[in-house]
């Protein structure tokens, strides 16, 4: 009966621990999806050193991205929605970092492919990152918005945290900027891969803070 009672107790002791453990990974998940990227210094208006050509008719939007950040994808996802309510009103560029040592299957990603289709949007490279800088950019999957006079509108994420698809302040922000013309939001936090992180460039890309 003795051996028996220390084998129950034992049991229940090491079921306690893996509940303990569970629930202290659950925690740490739900951290991690909540806690937002970095992001550098904003430009209040166009940055004039830019390549990227600004609409002098309408607004521009900037997405920059990682082309390997699986929490970009549910970015696309929403740009994707963005872009169906806002046909027409507004030119939209995604730029993947691309590092100047890279090969050229760096950016051959589904991700990329995937923002490739989303009509209205013109996919290009940000060679080093130079123009994620221009626009304070340091998370992949930050969005810039700015008027037809190139005044910064909106910045921030379209996501409301890692990877997580769905309704959100940031896209919201921008379809009522574009369709309204005004918006209670104009910075949300920003969800994904660091940009600045060219080391790693395997599929499986952590995302980083």
């Amino acid at each position: 009966m003795q051996a028996t009672a220390k084998t129950v107790l034992a049991t229940a002791l090491l079921g306690i621990a893996w509940i303990g453990v569970i629930g202290f990974g659950v925690r740490a998940l739900l951290s991690y999806e909540s806690a937002p990227g970095r992001v550098g210094v904003l430009p209040r208006t166009w940055p004039a050193e830019s390549a990227i050509q600004r609409a002098d008719d309408r607004p521009t939007l900037i997405m920059l991205a990682h082309p390997r950040c699986p929490c970009t994808r549910a970015s696309i996802g929403e740009l994707a929605q963005i872009m169906s309510q806002v046909q027409g009103k507004v030119v939209a560029y995604v730029l993947f970092v691309k590092p100047s040592e890279s090969g050229a299957d760096w950016e051959d990603t589904g991700l990329r492919r995937s923002a490739e289709r989303i009509p209205g949007v013109k996919v290009l490279s940000d060679v080093d990152g130079v123009e994620a800088r221009r626009f304070g950019a340091e998370t992949s999957g930050h969005t810039v918005l700015f008027d037809a006079d190139g005044r910064l509108l909106f910045s921030g994420g379209i996501t409301e945290s890692r990877g997580h698809a769905g309704d959100n302040a940031g896209e919201n922000a921008i379809v009522s900027l574009v369709n309204n013309h005004t918006s209670e939001r104009a910075e949300t936090f920003v969800f994904g891969c660091s940009l600045t992180n060219h080391g790693q460039t395997g599929a499986g890309l952590p995302c980083l803070k």
